[in-house]
């Protein structure tokens, strides 16, 4: 009998004390579990030791998307009360899409600020969606920068984290509200020892969007991802068919990517990587054929997310929680400034 998948599928036991409030103090040393997809057979590692288990000829995908600063604290002017607000995505100038709370101060129409010095940012609620996010105009919006705050995930209780920790050291593209955060265990030392063994580094930029964090209820089938925006370069796209073609391994440093690629070589209609932008909102659940992915560095993720999902369906059910519960039983540190793994 066919089993209907539900998030409770995809739960899993974790202790609180195994959530990473902080970031390991070196980059590249953080652990590693190495997990071979298909036979469920893993080992421990170093995330430094990374090259021990790449080949020659293998090609690193990276996410080069930035965080910005997209939390603001401001005050809601007709009430003069505080008011916290989450930026998702900017529509066009002036105009964004953002969560805000308590949203009852925040109706149509409602006016905020926030100031840091001689500096404002100000708008108004312009509309509501039917899932409570808020379309807001937004002036002085070049001011992000130095009145916003990195959004850290909801489960990070340190006050004051180094921002650019939360930063990859090859982001580039701002845009994300939260990091690639697969990505935060490489130093620049790093990339250039991998690359001077011809493991290839490619970059390719999608947006981190609100599904990172988004619970999902109900059946797999009626959820409907948030769309995240992506690009590809014209020569990320031929180096990558290059080695499809020649059978060298494609590694996604990340679900962001996974899912860029995937749905990248889907649009091209023959599954080849073609180059390009546009927004993706695929959501990839067991059952699914990868075309482009062949091998996925990843961290540990929240219990019935759609992350869980995605890395289900790059291995098995069945062993993505049973290296999670080893990883329970070793004491790995969990989410975005936890531990990783390769899964190959």
């Amino acid at each position: 009998m066919t089993i209907v998948l539900t998030p409770d599928h995809f739960d899993y036991h974790l202790p609180e004390d195994l959530i990473a409030q902080t970031p390991s103090v070196e980059r590249d040393q953080s652990r590693l579990m190495i997990l071979d997809r298909l036979k469920g057979q893993y080992k421990h590692s170093k995330f430094d030791q990374l090259l021990t288990f790449l080949k020659p000829g293998d090609v690193l995908v990276m996410n080069q998307s930035r965080v910005i600063p997209a939390r603001l604290y401001a005050t809601n002017l007709d009430l003069d009360k505080p008011v916290e607000m989450l930026l998702l995505r900017k529509i066009k100038n002036g105009v964004w899409k953002s969560l805000v709370k308590p949203g009852r101060r925040m109706k149509v129409g409602a006016r905020f600020e926030v100031s840091n010095k001689n500096k404002v940012i100000s708008g108004e609620v312009l509309s509501i969606e039917s899932d409570g996010e808020r379309i807001i105009s937004l002036e002085g919006e070049q001011y992000l920068e130095s009145i916003g705050v990195i959004p850290l995930p909801p489960y990070i209780n340190e006050i004051n984290p180094d921002p650019e920790r939360y930063q990859t050291v090859y982001s580039k593209e701002k845009g994300s509200i939260a990091a690639p955060t697969a990505g935060l265990h490489f130093t620049s030392e790093m990339i250039q020892r991998l690359q001077g063994n011809n493991v290839e580094t490619l970059f390719v930029t999608l947006h981190v969007g609100w599904d990172t964090f988004r619970p999902i209820t109900g059946r797999l089938e009626k959820h409907k991802m948030h769309s995240e925006f992506w690009a590809v370069d014209k020569n990320s796209a031929e180096r990558i068919r290059l080695a499809k073609d020649q059978g060298r391994r494609v590694i996604a440093v990340g679900t962001t990517v996974v899912r860029l690629l995937e749905n990248a070589a889907q649009i091209s209609g023959d599954g080849r990587l073609s180059s390009g932008s546009g927004w993706v909102d695929l959501f990839i659940k067991p059952g699914y054929k990868f075309q482009v992915v062949d091998a996925l560095i990843t961290n540990f993720h929240l219990p019935k997310s759609t992350l869980m999902m995605l890395v289900s369906a790059f291995s098995s059910r069945e062993i993505i929680l049973n290296a999670y519960s080893e990883a329970v039983r070793a004491k790995y540190r969990f989410f975005s400034f936890g531990d990783a793994m390769f899964i190959s």
